[in-house]
């Protein structure tokens, strides 16, 4: 496809842009294949940038008003910005408003722009990724006795979502995995996602069991989940549906482990909302901050009727839980939903957070969010096609992502010392995650990206996050590396609203982000005067 097709209009002059925290300023309005481009010329004339670029992915919904003369075109963006445009030219008007709703709404991967981004500092010949299954299984020399890695999946014929190597207990054989699979809804079996190296203790993930009405079973799951604890009294199995909704599971094909044939195995179950009811407490959020007008009473009504920290507050309580079997109690944990591809890793990457010192630095970190979200399958292309403004809605849809970043923020508040890296990081990926550069969290599957070569023809983010003059912005200057677990409070009154992204284009936010850049600027000079 040729981008021009769709750009009618391709620059317009006299343009005036409003946009959050700047003045009105008039320039002219450029169009191309990937993005906006705006240029102030008063600006540009007295030595300032005057430029803003919008990537097109970025944009969630647009209204446009025409006149006869004119017309404006209000631009609602994923990281919740809004802009206006106001464009001389009724004609013209229509013309950018109609590139603006194709060309952000490509659907063909490999015309994205992360496979036309060409920064100079960067080489597509470089490492990509930060860790793989092979290079987390040859750095737990521990796991060596019990795991094996195995590559039965390595044409992802037996699981789709999983990449092609993944660690399963030695005593498994791959025939038996194989079958399992079968099993398993979307052929996600039991894998290791966590060896706790204080006891010994794992972490593994799935999704549901097929055992349908019919109450079917399959030996070599139960083989598999039995090799896990073997040697210890019992393991537990959290599910993220209530009970409830695992038994309405069976109806239609799913179900859950049984205690007749998993009886060293005992199920918790953790309510979990999940896609569509996610998707619409994010809007309902995202709606009463933007409402200028409400009064305290109003507000509070509206935050509370969103339900966004009551679904903060259910999966840092559901992750604490998970922590404390691996790390109070000493036993191992099997964590799955139905297709185990959101609320599952949510909150094993939260109880990973909790307990262990290695993943909360800032490559540790970066590093988990590989294993435990780009490699183990999350659909990021499905989940987050749309935030909340678009007037598009898919079923697909669901913040998941931004909900797990929005509890480590909560980790992040409550144990300022403990976590190596800044809000900026967490405001980063957010943003990423929906518009990005980079291929990272491009396609739904470690398969899809492959079909695609998304790492030999786009640059990674996590890779770029790591060079020195993004590191030290991304740091926690105040990091002080504590190898006890963090328990975070799940009282209401210890949850607070994410104001750095919910209210980031506010101006009051806008002047505590300056003067938290500020404070970290001394704190960092002062390091430095002590080292020296």
């Amino acid at each position: 496809m040729e981008f021009s097709e769709h750009i009618k209009t391709a620059n317009v002059e006299d343009v005036v842009l409003r946009q959050p925290l700047h003045p009105p300023s008039r320039g002219t309005l450029c169009i191309t294949g990937h993005h906006l481009l705006f240029s102030d010329r008063v600006e540009a004339e007295e030595g300032r940038s005057g430029q803003v670029l919008l990537l097109l992915r970025n944009i969630d919904a647009i209204e446009k008003r025409t006149s006869v003369s004119s017309g404006t075109i209000s631009i609602k963006c994923k990281d919740l910005r809004v802009l206006q445009l106001d464009i001389p030219g009724m004609e013209q008007c229509l013309n950018i408003a109609h590139s603006i709703e194709t060309l952000s709404c490509l659907d063909c991967v490999s015309e994205m722009y992360p496979f036309f981004y060409r920064p100079s500092e960067l080489n597509l010949q470089d490492q990509w990724g930060l860790s793989s299954p092979e290079k987390h299984y040859s750095q737990m020399a521990e796991l060596h006795n019990r795991w094996r890695l195995s590559s039965v999946n390595r044409d992802y014929s037996v699981c789709s979502t999983y990449p092609q190597s993944v660690i399963v207990p030695k005593d498994i054989s791959d025939d038996m995995l194989v079958k399992v699979a079968k099993f398993r809804q979307g052929g996600r079996f039991p894998v290791l996602c966590y060896y706790h190296r204080k006891n010994g203790m794992v972490i593994m993930r799935s999704s549901q069991p097929l055992t349908g009405a019919n109450k079917k079973r399959c030996r070599e799951d139960e083989s598999l989940l039995q090799a896990v604890i073997d040697g210890s009294d019992k393991g537990y199995v959290i599910d993220t549906r209530s009970s409830q909704q695992a038994q309405q599971a069976r109806m239609t094909g799913g179900g859950f482990e049984s205690k007749s044939f998993y009886n060293n195995w005992k199920r918790l179950h953790r309510h979990m909302e999940r896609g569509k009811a996610l998707q619409e407490s994010l809007i309902k959020l995202v709606e009463a901050c933007g409402d200028e007008s409400n009064s305290m009473d109003r507000w509070l009504s509206k935050l509370e009727n969103s339900k966004w920290l009551s679904h903060v507050q259910t999966a840092l309580s559901t992750a604490g839980l998970l922590a404390e079997c691996v790390e109070r109690d000493g036993h191992s944990v099997l964590v799955h939903g139905s297709d185990g591809t959101d609320g599952t890793l949510l909150i094993s990457t939260l109880a990973q957070l909790i307990m262990d010192p290695c993943c909360r630095t800032l490559e540790g970190f970066l590093a988990l969010l590989e294993r435990e979200w780009v490699q183990a399958g999350h659909p990021f292309q499905q989940r987050c096609a749309h935030s909340a403004y678009s007037h598009a809605r898919l079923q697909q849809e669901s913040p998941v992502f931004l909900l797990l970043l929005d509890c480590v923020w909560q980790l992040w508040r409550q144990f300022p010392l403990a976590l190596g890296f800044s809000e900026a990081l967490l405001l980063r990926l957010a943003n990423e995650a929906y518009a990005s550069d980079y291929g990272t969290f491009l396609c739904n599957s470690d398969q899809e990206r492959c079909a695609v070569e998304v790492k030999e023809k786009t640059h990674c983010l996590f890779q770029a996050l790591l060079r020195p003059k993004h590191r030290d912005y991304y740091s926690n200057p105040l990091y002080e590396r504590t190898e006890l677990a963090i328990w975070p409070s799940v009282h209401p009154q210890s949850l607070q609203l994410w104001k750095g992204f919910f209210l980031r284009w506010t101006q009051q936010t806008r002047l505590l982000e300056e003067a938290q850049e500020e404070i970290r600027n001394m704190i960092i000079k002062w390091g430095k005067l002590e080292l020296s």
